[in-house]
């Protein structure tokens, strides 16, 4: 467990459902095709996940929700997916195309693949490298 001052955090944190393998497939394919390696994970279990919510005054999220924190603004769902599709490499940085699309329709989509999550991916554990495992929170 890491716990860090305000002026530590990481301004760029993926929140997780560590349990979901479609959940850990994403950061998997975060970590392979993100442009800089700034994102920061945090799995919606974890102890630093309650505190940084804690201390932000944010609602805990619930566990089918992916969430992303940028430069202290907390994004959900759909709006999240696109944000940090932004940090991704091509091709992957297209995804951002479908944000042009309505925002709740965008998340009925997102809130139909959420709800069959679990039967979509079995399980999945990867270990990180010992450089991608410093930013699991």
């Amino acid at each position: 467990m890491y716990l860090y001052t305000v002026k530590k955090t990481p301004n760029k944190i993926v929140f997780y459902d560590g349990d979901c393998g479609l959940c850990n497939r994403s950061v998997q394919l975060i970590l392979k095709y993100e442009k800089d390696h700034s994102i920061h994970f945090s799995a919606l279990q974890s102890e630093f996940t309650k505190k940084y919510f804690e201390t932000n005054n944010w609602s805990l999220p619930k566990m089918d929700t992916f969430n992303f924190a940028e430069d202290g603004k907390l994004l959900s769902k759909s709006e999240a997916a696109f944000q940090v599709a932004k940090h991704l490499k091509f091709p992957l940085s297209w995804l951002r195309i479908f944000s042009i699309l309505p925002q709740w329709g965008a998340d009925q989509v997102y809130n139909l693949v959420a709800k069959y999550r679990q039967k979509l991916v079995k399980s999945y554990c990867h270990l990180p490298t010992s450089s991608q495992r410093k930013r699991f929170l």
